[in-house]
Parts: C-alpha cells; structure tokens; sequence
C-alpha cells in the first residue's frame, strides 16, 4: 500500500509540474510581440534625411507592429534620435499636444504599443543608458503600424521596441554627438 501511495503522490506531482509550466509557457507566448502585417511602399516622396533618417525605398515591404515589449520597471529599448521641432525629421506636430518642441527639450515618441493609445501621452518616462538617467516628456507616437507616405515623412513604420528621443535627452545620457543616431538603452514609467 505504501508503494502504491508514493507512486500516486509521484504522479500527482509531476502532473502539476507539467500544468504549471504549460501555463508559463501560455503567458510568455502571450507577451510575446508579433508583426502584425507588412506595408509596401508605393508612392516616393521627398523624405527628410535630417538625424540619419531612413527612407522608404520603391516597391519594398516593411514590416508593422500593434504591439509592444511589455513593459517592466527596466524594458529594453533602442533609443533613435529625432527632432520634434517645425521642420524636423518629425514631421508633423506632436500627437499629444498639436505643438512642436524645442530640440533642446527632454521629450520622446514612443512605439506604438508603448504609446498605448495615447495613455502615456504628457507623461514621464526615465531612460537609461550610458550610466546616466534621463527624465523625458512623451508627446508623440513613433508608428509602428502605418508609414511609408507623407503623414510619417516617408519613413518605414518604426519598429515595436523604440524610443525616439530630442538631442536634450542624448546631451542628457552623455552620449557624445558623433554617436548619436542609435542606441540600446532601457525605459520604463516615471
């Protein structure tokens, strides 16, 4: 009786086992970002190459997103670099306010999953990277689902893991100029 009693108490845990780690399984597949589709450019437009912008190229496919790394008290990030002000790469006014802003101000779009549907606009985000911290406003979306026509600049859809900062932020980070352009940093909620 004994055997058969550490027997079914042996299967009785490994049967959990198998239960608890098909249920992680689950939840990490369920954070997990997927493209969401593919865009082709079809139209060519005077792109603006300021900050090392990337351009859409003819008849090319680009990749979009609806989502977002889930965010953690440390989320990794590649910072970019753009300018918010009139004439900047850009483009348009902020999503946030309808405003431009000075490149001199500590401000970031984030990718759209990230963004969240506006939730995070005119709030704090801290950035690190280079062994610095960098307190930023958001104020615009870096889309990560459209792109490729004269609304986004005719840049590619930006990808799901970007936080795209104003020159202060850099200064800010330390970042020397001639290094600015791309970096792996890490954000989250301020």
């Amino acid at each position: 009786m004994k055997g058969i009693k550490i027997c079914s108490n042996y299967i009785q845990t490994i049967l959990f086992l198998l239960i608890l780690i098909s249920n992680f399984s689950l939840s990490i597949e369920a954070s997990t970002c997927k493209p969401s589709g593919k865009i082709k450019n079809l139209k060519t437009g005077q792109c603006n190459r300021a900050e090392e912008s990337e351009c859409c190229k003819p008849g090319k496919l680009y990749t979009t997103f609806k989502c977002s790394p889930k965010v953690s008290h440390h989320t990794k990030a590649i910072l970019t670099l753009n300018s918010f002000e009139k004439g900047g790469s850009g483009g348009s006014a902020s999503k946030c306010d309808n405003k431009f802003h000075s490149d001199k101000t500590p401000v970031v779009a984030l990718s759209t999953g990230w963004f969240n549907n506006s939730k995070r606009c005119l709030k704090f985000v801290n950035i690190f990277g280079n062994g610095k911290m960098v307190k930023a406003k958001v104020v615009d979306e870096c889309d990560s689902t459209k792109g490729c026509d004269s609304d986004h600049d005719f840049q590619p859809p930006c990808l799901n893991n970007i936080v795209d900062a104003s020159a202060a932020v850099w200064k800010g980070l330390g970042v020397p100029e001639k290094d600015w352009g791309q970096m792996n940093v890490f954000w989250s909620d301020a």
